[in-house]
């Protein structure tokens, strides 16, 4: 026995979770479009869901007219007011009720077909809607199955695709095993809405951090800035806007428990927590933490810095496969090129020494010249007098004279060094040739080949006897 229209509107609108209202206009536009494609299309069709009857009526739009020409949408104004209204007048639209057996069976199959297609659209586009407004938080859902390498998880009312690139490197799950992953994207397909995970996000460690730090969940404190290199290390700076509130320390929780249980989620990726400040270079300084660092040369025309830390520190700085500086780098936003002490020394020495032998430079001239980025008398050669002039302590007047000096002096250094690379490698050549004149010196034998004579032979020779005359014979 078939349920009641106003039943089955009922059911799906609980059981989609669908406004009743929605499911009611899915069902007339359903009923309109199957009529159309019985009646025809150029029928002019309109569907009224009726409560009290559980049926959804059908109604065709008449026009009143002096004469009818098309009696499928026509009527003459005797008959509109007889049938519909007494005080008619040509041109009024009127209503006209179609019987349900005009519809046929086919219509109402194509009608099911058509609002059970409605009702699907409007469960995605409500799913859609309720992902789109929960996008950028995390999610917890089940494993369901593994397409090329993508896992796609269950999230109840839909499923969510966790591609392969935003999977943490080493991370392997099962299928039926619990995952929480940060909604990245939602977008509505003609499929439906396809819901996009990332676990190597940023901000999947940021919403964890404000998921078990109730002082970031309040405002108190406010995450500036997070970066990670996925089942690695991540860095996140932190700052308080209460003074009495230490933003690393709310971050690390009694006894490390709030940083341990973000570590445990991201299966042992080590988490750096830096407390942010305005001033870059420090901020630069607590970013290469746990590395110490002796001097930083800032430069904000090229937004970049040069890290002078000691040497033993080297390693410590640049991390794992340059992890650490270059974690560093993305978290604080500036270029870093981190070296040690003495690799910076001797650079310095070689700076100096290259700019004093100008002879223009003295070596406060040579000093503030280094000050300002110059590191080469090349590079002084190809500057201009209006850059130089901007060095504090150097006029134009005196720029010019260092201009001059150097223009000549870069050109007679590179005169010295080629011809003493054309030294070199002539004498390389001559020392090639007589390694070769000495493998060919050796007899030759009767063919030419050449034999080698040893100075001291390890073969016993005889010696020579004279001849022995035989018994018998007499000269």
């Amino acid at each position: 026995m078939e349920l009641p229209l106003g039943r089955v509107i009922e059911q799906v609108s609980k059981e989609k979770q669908i406004d009743r209202d929605v499911v009611i206009e899915a069902v007339e536009s359903a009923m309109v479009q199957a009529a159309r494609k019985m009646l025809g299309a150029e029928r002019q069709i309109e569907a009224q869901y009726n409560q009290d009857i559980g049926e959804v009526e059908l109604f065709e739009i008449k026009r009143v007219v002096d004469e009818v020409i098309d009696p499928l949408s026509e009527i003459t104004l005797d008959t509109a007011r007889k049938s519909y209204d007494e005080e008619a007048e040509v041109g009024d639209e009127f209503l006209a009720k179609l019987p349900r057996s005009d519809f046929g069976r086919i219509g109402a199959q194509a009608a099911k077909q058509a609002i059970i297609q409605k009702v699907r659209d409007a469960e995605r586009e409500i799913i859609y809607n309720e992902f789109k407004d929960r996008k950028g938080e995390i999610f917890s859902g089940i494993v369901q199955r593994f397409e090329r390498k993508n896992i796609i998880v269950n999230l109840g009312r839909t499923d969510a695709i966790l591609p392969e690139r935003e999977q943490i490197p080493r991370e392997r799950y099962r299928q039926g095993d619990r995952i929480r992953a940060y909604i990245y994207d939602v977008d509505l397909t003609a499929k439906g809405p396809q819901i996009i995970l990332s676990r190597t996000h940023p901000n999947l460690l940021i919403e964890l951090f404000r998921q078990e730090v109730p002082e970031i969940y309040e405002g108190i404190v406010e995450v500036k800035a997070a970066v990670r290199e996925p089942g690695g290390r991540a860095k996140i700076a932190v700052v308080s806007h209460d003074r009495d509130v230490d933003p690393v320390g709310a971050c690390v929780g009694m006894r490390g428990t709030r940083v341990q249980a973000v570590v445990q989620e991201l299966r042992g990726e080590k988490i750096d927590i830096i407390h942010w400040t305005a001033d870059p270079a420090e901020f630069v300084c607590r970013a290469l933490a746990p590395a110490k660092v002796a001097k930083i040369i800032l430069d904000e025309d090229e937004h970049s810095m040069e890290v002078i830390v000691p040497d033993d520190q080297l390693s410590l700085a640049i991390g794992k496969k340059g992890q650490n500086v270059t974690l560093a780098s993305r978290l604080t936003g500036w270029r870093l090129d981190v070296r040690g002490e003495s690799e910076a020394d001797e650079e310095v020495r070689q700076s100096r020494a290259s700019l004093t032998g100008i002879p223009a430079v003295s070596d406060v001239t040579a000093e503030l010249l280094m000050q300002h980025g110059f590191k080469s008398a090349e590079e002084v050669a190809q500057s201009s007098v209006e850059t130089l002039a901007e060095v504090e302590g150097i006029d134009a007047g005196r720029a010019q004279a260092i201009v001059d000096a150097a223009i000549p002096h870069v050109e007679e250094l590179k005169k010295l060094e080629a011809e003493a690379a054309a030294r070199a490698e002539a004498e390389a050549a001559q020392a090639l040739a007589e390694g070769l004149a000495l493998e060919g010196d050796g007899a030759a034998d009767d063919d030419g080949a050449v034999i080698d004579t040893p100075a001291e032979s390890t073969d016993v020779v005889a010696e020579e006897k004279p001849p022995v005359e035989a018994e018998g014979e007499k000269a």
